[in-house]
């Protein structure tokens, strides 16, 4: 619920300015955008500060993405309602958020409207998915009501990974994350190892099975995707 004598305090986090922009523009009458910031990373940096009610937020973001991104927030303010905004129409991956941390999923492609539905409906402790994704997700659960284990990355393997798959050297890695570059040579070949990748390009399709990036076309032109380079130092 909104504080008393003030308007609910959102924070919009989207790497696309023009997105960001124009949710800020559509919430200002009835909201208070407290923070507008373009990855998880920095997100988690300054929401405790913010105290946000609801935190609007896109899956696919450099640094770090949504899906880790949103579990910690949630460990970290578990009190804000999380929503997210994005072009992702994968029902499993829907299913998971909202099972974990999420109050709410929405599409960039639904109407205006459905945005300042979801906000009010989850300020008010319900949760809101899309009418986009809401038969997807019925029939998700009715095909998987209890969802398969599988091999699960550490959170700081999910970093490492998606630093790596977004073009970072293991120098630019360790600086970004606070490790000495040897770490983050453990943990790159450690992940190799496990999954029985050989090159960078592995790297990748790995990055995009765990979802941890969301495209190839979102990678930094310095990805390397020869299976000639097998190691990138």
């Amino acid at each position: 619920m909104a504080p008393v004598g003030g308007k609910p305090r959102i924070i919009l986090t989207d790497d696309h300015t023009l997105i960001s922009e124009g949710v800020a523009r559509l919430l200002e009458p009835e909201f208070e955008i407290v923070g507008r910031f373009s990855d998880g990373r920095t997100l988690l940096e300054h929401a405790e500060q913010l105290e946000p009610d609801v935190v609007i937020m896109d899956l696919a973001m450099p640094y770090l993405n949504g899906i880790d991104a949103g579990q910690r927030l949630k460990a970290l303010l578990p009190n804000t309602k999380i929503v997210v905004l994005t072009v992702c129409e994968d029902a499993e991956v829907a299913a998971t958020v909202m099972r974990q941390w999420a109050s709410g999923y929405l599409l960039k492609k639904s109407a205006s409207a459905e945005l300042l539905t979801t906000v009010r409906e989850v300020l008010h402790g319900r949760s809101y998915v899309t009418t986009h994704l809401t038969q997807d997700l019925i029939q998700n659960f009715i095909r998987n009501p209890v969802p398969a284990e599988k091999k699960q990355l550490t959170a700081r393997q999910r970093e490492v990974l998606q630093l790596l798959a977004e073009g970072g050297t293991l120098k630019e890695v360790a600086k970004v994350l606070g490790l000495a570059t040897r770490t983050v040579a453990y943990h790159k070949y450690r992940l190799m190892e496990e999954h029985g990748l050989r090159t960078n390009s592995d790297l990748v399709l790995l990055a995009l099975a765990e979802k941890v990036i969301s495209a190839p076309s979102n990678l930094s032109s310095k990805t390397a995707l020869s299976s000639k380079d097998p190691v990138r130092r």
